[in-house]
């Protein structure tokens, strides 16, 4: 049948779309009742469209200031976790030394343990030390949990670059700091912004690790999950769904960026 050879010629493409389509599901379901005014506490329900939560985002006492503080963590986690980690990944990959393999191994347990297991330790860990659970707590343990997936991003792109592109800029007398600013960086760089954005996502968007180290602190996440048990106000929508709109448009602007570059390299 025409239909079934369709099929199969396409199947690739039916499937990618179809997965595409189910991750994107649950955004423009966000999306949606972030313009809706349910009649209860409850955004369950779709009732009416309304552009209220829209016009006053932070009309819910301290989801704004939770919001500031989830980005204040991402900001800082991701800049400590990408300075860390883009020197660890260098030296795992330039460098021979005693346990390096122990060390390497070592990198991926935060990826391979369970964050209540990380989040239990941190917490025995800073009680032990007397310190008061807070920002500060929270900003450490996320920098250590980010660590090893900037790790492994930066890891990866360093190894697949040429080391002959190295070798002819110090040919060409160029010095070692000239060298690495000027030919390093920029080819590591991809995999370094790959890094601090999967890092900056998964420290705003944490739960467990946050909830045993915060103490008083109130993030978005536990600001979302506290609201859940009274009520879900539409706000929350429309943060989640602005976002959502946020990263989508980074996404675009970055491949409309690297094709521009790779069609001015063409001509």
């Amino acid at each position: 049948m025409p239909l079934l050879r369709w099929i199969r010629r396409n199947l690739i493409v039916i499937a990618g779309l179809l997965t595409l389509a189910y991750m994107i599901l649950p955004n423009i379901v966000v999306m949606v009742f972030s313009f809706n005014k349910p009649n209860g506490r409850f955004n369950y329900a779709w009732q009416r469209f309304s552009l209220d939560a829209w016009k006053d985002p932070c009309g819910v006492a301290d989801l704004c200031g939770s919001l500031s503080l989830s980005l204040q963590i991402a900001f800082w986690a991701t800049l400590g976790a990408t300075a860390l980690g883009t020197a660890v990944a260098f030296a795992l990959v330039r460098y021979r030394f005693r346990a390096r393999g122990a060390i390497s191994s070592l990198i991926f347990l935060p990826m391979a343990m369970p964050e209540v297991v990380m989040a239990a330790s941190l917490l025995t860990l800073f009680l032990n030390m007397g310190a008061q659970l807070g920002f500060w707590t929270v900003l450490i343990a996320h920098i250590m949990f980010c660590l090893s997936f900037v790790v492994t991003a930066v890891k990866a792109r360093v190894m697949s670059m040429d080391p002959r592109l190295e070798e002819a800029a110090r040919d060409l007398y160029a010095g070692p700091v000239q060298t690495f600013v000027r030919v390093t960086l920029p080819i590591a760089a991809p995999g370094i912004a790959a890094g601090a954005l999967l890092a900056f996502a998964l420290s705003f968007d944490d739960f467990i690790i946050t909830n045993f180290n915060a103490g008083s602190t109130v993030t978005f996440p536990m600001f979302v999950w506290g609201s859940a048990q009274r009520g879900t106000p539409v706000q929350i929508n429309v943060i989640g769904t602005a976002m959502f709109i946020i990263a989508v448009t980074m996404v675009l602007v970055g491949q409309l960026i690297a094709s521009r570059r790779k069609s001015n390299a063409r001509t």
